[in-house]
């Protein structure tokens, strides 16, 4: 009886560090801000856009950067960028209806487009680079995508790639 007993605290106590273990994985070092983005040009997610869509879709853009910003900042580094505007690929067509009207149609004449500010510390807190950004990408559709369902491919074709030049390039100081 005492072992059995033994044997459920000692499994308790283990599944206990388990979960706890997988709660406490290194807290970001890339912090994304969105300053006013019911300003911004273009974050619709339908002809008849909603603030829930918005919100939906930036957070998929914030979760992108920091993922990809994270992996390339060198270790104890860090990044503030902060949005002051954007502009997904694609426009909705007010002229179209029926089916496409909430369709997000794009088209080379429709490029994505972003507007920022950035900083990035040492592990001291000096900052090493900063900057403002303004990016637009009209090769856009000529770019390869990993995963051709994303709705953001295209957006986060030009984050990534302004990370892998500005953020990447730090580990080889």
């Amino acid at each position: 009886m005492k072992t059995s007993r033994l044997l459920s605290i000692v499994l308790g106590m283990t599944a206990a560090c388990a979960l706890h273990a997988a709660d406490t994985k290194p807290a970001p070092r890339t912090e994304v801000v969105f300053d006013h983005p019911e300003n911004f040009s273009d974050v619709q997610d339908s002809s008849n856009p909603t603030d829930r869509g918005r919100d939906s879709i930036l957070s998929n853009i914030r979760d992108f950067v920091v993922a990809r910003a994270d992996h390339a900042l060198p270790a104890g580094y860090g990044l503030v960028i902060t949005f002051t505007d954007i502009h997904l690929a694609g426009e909705y067509e007010p002229w179209r209806s029926g089916q496409y009207n909430d369709v997000r149609i794009v088209k080379d004449i429709y490029p994505p487009s972003f507007k920022f500010t950035y900083s990035i510390t040492d592990g001291s807190g000096r900052v090493v680079k900063q900057g403002s950004e303004s990016i637009r990408d009209l090769d856009f559709q000529t770019r390869l995508a990993l995963d051709t369902s994303d709705p953001l491919r295209y957006e986060k074709g030009i984050l990534g790639e302004w990370v892998t030049f500005n953020v990447d390039g730090l580990k080889k100081r």
